[in-house]
């Protein structure tokens, strides 16, 4: 079964309380078959002083959204307005975050963005919980596994799980 893996992320609010209204919203999308634990990591990039951050990943059922990456897109950024998300400056503060990172382990090109998100593996907050639902996920890429690449990183966001 192919998959889409959507990274999650919040620090304002009830952090925990915000991303299992995301998972939730993602149920009604596709069907959820795996959710990684939370982890808690120090903001990365931004404007200083911001709170932690907590992040997970999960996996859906992508057989459905195939050659329809732009309108999962759309859809995760409706999932972030209902929840509350306000983008005021880049990398700030948020109630919600959601990353399309990878659909069914393909290459994609979907208008400026593209699949794999470009910055899967440098962000130890993105490839930790992505282990606990694909541990053997490769970067189509580059070819190399997520373990790999978080070895490599060295913020702190990797180590911190919350649940």
């Amino acid at each position: 079964m192919p998959l889409a893996f959507v990274a999650l992320g919040a620090n304002l609010g009830d952090p925990a309380v915000q991303l299992r209204a995301a998972v939730a919203q993602l149920e009604l999308l596709a069907p959820v078959v795996s959710r990684s634990h939370f982890y808690e990591s120090a903001a990365l990039g931004g404007p200083p002083g911001q709170p932690p951050y907590v992040n997970a990943v999960v996996a859906l059922a992508a057989s459905g959204w195939l050659g329809r990456e732009a309108l999962l897109l759309d859809e995760l950024l409706a999932i972030e307005e209902r929840l509350g998300r306000v983008r005021k400056e880049r990398w700030g503060a948020r109630r919600i975050d959601l990353d399309l990172l990878d659909v069914a382990g393909q290459v994609r090109l979907i208008g400026t963005p593209r699949l794999p998100h470009p910055r899967i593996e440098e962000r130890a907050f993105v490839l930790a919980p992505l282990l606990d639902v694909a541990p053997e996920w490769r970067n189509p890429l580059s070819g190399r596994r997520a373990a790999d690449a978080l070895a490599k990183v060295t913020n702190s966001a990797r180590r911190s799980r919350v649940d």
